[in-house]
This record gives structure tokens, C-alpha cells and sequence, in this order.
């Protein structure tokens, strides 16, 4: 659906966007994540149609997107990372004034707007002046207004950023909801749990760069260990313990044994039955995997919120 090549933007001597490539496939949730100056913003810009890029492209369902080619700006819906609301009338004058810069009119504007106040949970609140709404349920607002024109690919720029936990749990369920229904979201976000929780496949940028692009699984494939192992032991043992067969290394605090394993089907088996071999008795074995914070700590030597 949104193909993304080779993309560059300037802004006098600083580079926001150097040769990002990534593209999103159809009825997926796509994760865009990366620290804040990663040039995200600058890249959903050009995707929306609202920046030009210096160089590369990007094609809509084989479109050029670009600010002068309206046709396939009209299969985009943006969330903006600001509020873009009239906070003096309430959300239901803000959802008909919004689809009537989208031609909306009649019975089809009323049928869209109860629609995405009912998706954002505002319904309740509909007939109350924005003024009065939390940081988060002008958010959800801003998206049911991006929904009103019935768009392919919804761009949410850190919708989250600054929402109550209430708010928070509404937007995710919204944008389930929406992947549910066959829509298309790239989702930008500093937040791994986010990503983690809503997309299908994600690419990490930083510093204006793509420098990874996979499925959640295939992210946590790219660290050299890819699963942590704890292994509870009866007692601590006399000596330290020495390399392990099929532990990439491992590391010893009191009674408990910290290892790190490649293939958990082929190596842990071994790990174990070696530390078994010692005459060590185990009590207890807990299993987890790379996290996308350590990913992309490994791919980019920094943590993302740094």
C-alpha cells in the first residue's frame, strides 16, 4: 500500500531525513519508532503530503504523494502530534467543520461523525465544549476527526504523548479496532510498549535513518543472544562455573544463574543437563526474550528514550 524510497529532507545544515526506505503492507498496524529528533515527524510530513521531500519518494497504492497531487492525500488520514481542535465548540461542531473541508455533507457527515465518536468513546461528551476535555480525550477527538473521509492509511503521530491511562487504554483499543476492520495505521511512537502492544512490523530510525526494518520477531532475531535464561539453583555452588555448553555465556549471583541462549529448543537442553552434570540441583527455570529497548540499544548504542 505505502511504499517509502529513498527518502531525504534538509532543513538548512541538519539532515532530518537521510535515504529512509520502509514500506507497510495493507490492513496492518506499522510501527514507526525511534527517539524524539529520530526525524519521524519530518517523514509522516512527507508521507502526508504537507512537507516535499528534497529527494526520494514515496507512492500511495502506486500514487506520487506530494503537496500539489491531491488524489492520493484523500486516502490519508493524520493524526497530528499537536491538538488541532476549536476548543469553544463542542465535538460534534469540531467533527462537522472537519468533514466539511472533506466535502461531507447530510446524512452521510452525521453517520460519520456518530461513527467516530462512538470508535473514540466520546460519545457522552459529544455536546460538551472542547475547553473542558483532558489532554487525552482531545486526542481521541483528533482521531475520530482523521477517520470522517473514510481513509486507506490513518499516520498517527505520537497520539499518546501526554494521556491519562484511561485515554491511553481507549486509543489502543480504537486502533484495534480499526486493524480490525481492514484499515492500514503507521503508528509513530517512543514508547517500545506501544509497538509491542498494537503493530505487526516496525522500522527503528535514528538519526534520520531506517536502521532496522522487520516483524516484532524478526526485530528480537537481530540481537546476538536472543533469549535470557534464569536458572534457580538449590544452593550456590563452591566454584564458579565455567562456560556452559550451549550458553553463549553466562553469569552466577549467589544461587542464581543468568544465561544467554540462542535456540531454546536445541541449546537450553544442553545448558541444562551440563549444569546437572556438575552436580547441581535445579529448582527453577525462567525463559524470557530480548526486549525492542534492548534491540535498539544493539543496533544503535544508545537507549531510545536517551
Amino acid at each position: 500500500m505505502l511504499e517509502v524510497i529513498a527518502l531525504r529532507k534538509t532543513f538548512g545544515d541538519t539532515v532530518a531525513v537521510k535515504d529512509a526506505t520502509f514500506s507497510v503492507g495493507p490492513g496492518m498496524c506499522y510501527g514507526l519508532l525511534g527517539p524524539n529528533g529520530a526525524g519521524k515527524t519530518t517523514t509522516i510530513s512527507i508521507i502526508t503530503g504537507t512537507v516535499d521531500a528534497d529527494g526520494g519518494k514515496v507512492m500511495l497504492d502506486g500514487e506520487l504523494v506530494s503537496s500539489d497531487n491531491p488524489g492520493p492525500k484523500n486516502k490519508i488520514g493524520y493524526v497530528p502530534q499537536e491538538i488541532a481542535l476549536y476548543s469553544e465548540i463542542n465535538a460534534i461542531d469540531n467533527l462537522r467543520f472537519f468533514g466539511a473541508l472533506y466535502g461531507l455533507t447530510g446524512q452521510h457527515l452525521l453517520n460519520r461523525i456518530e461513527y467516530g465518536l462512538e470508535l473514540t468513546g466520546l460519545t457522552d461528551r459529544a455536546k460538551e465544549p472542547v475547553a473542558v476535555y483532558s489532554g487525552g480525550m482531545k486526542r481521541r477527538l483528533n482521531i475520530a476527526a482523521a477517520l470522517l473521509h473514510e481513509p486507506q492509511l490513518v499516520v498517527l503521530d505520537e497520539p499518546t504523548a501526554g494521556v491519562d491511562p484511561q485515554s491511553r487504554n481507549a486509543i489502543f483499543d480504537a486502533l484495534t479496532a480499526l486493524v480490525n476492520t481492514g484499515k492500514t495505521l503507521l503508528y509513530t511512537t517512543h514508547y517500545m510498549e506501544e509497538v509491542e502492544r498494537l503493530c505487526q512490523r516496525v522500522a527503528i530510525m535514528d538519526h534520520g535513518s531506517v536502521v532496522a526494518e522487520e516483524s516484532l520477531a524478526g526485530m528480537r532475531k537481530l540481537l546476538p543472544a536472543r533469549n535470557e535464561v534464569t536458572v534457580e539453583l538449590e544452593h550456590a555452588p563452591p566454584n564458579l562455573i565455567t562456560a556452559l555448553p550451549g550458553a553463549l555465556s553466562n553469569k552466577l549471583d549467589g544461587a542464581t544463574l543468568t544465561l544467554e541462549i540462542d535456540d531454546l529448543t536445541k541449546d537450553l537442553p544442553r545448558a541444562l543437563q551440563a549444569i546437572s552434570d556438575l552436580g547441581l540441583r535445579i529448582q527453577s527455570v525462567q525463559t524470557r526474550e530480548g526486549s525492542l529497548e534492548e534491540v535498539f540499544l544493539h543496533l544503535t548504542g544508545r537507549r531510545l528514550r536517551d
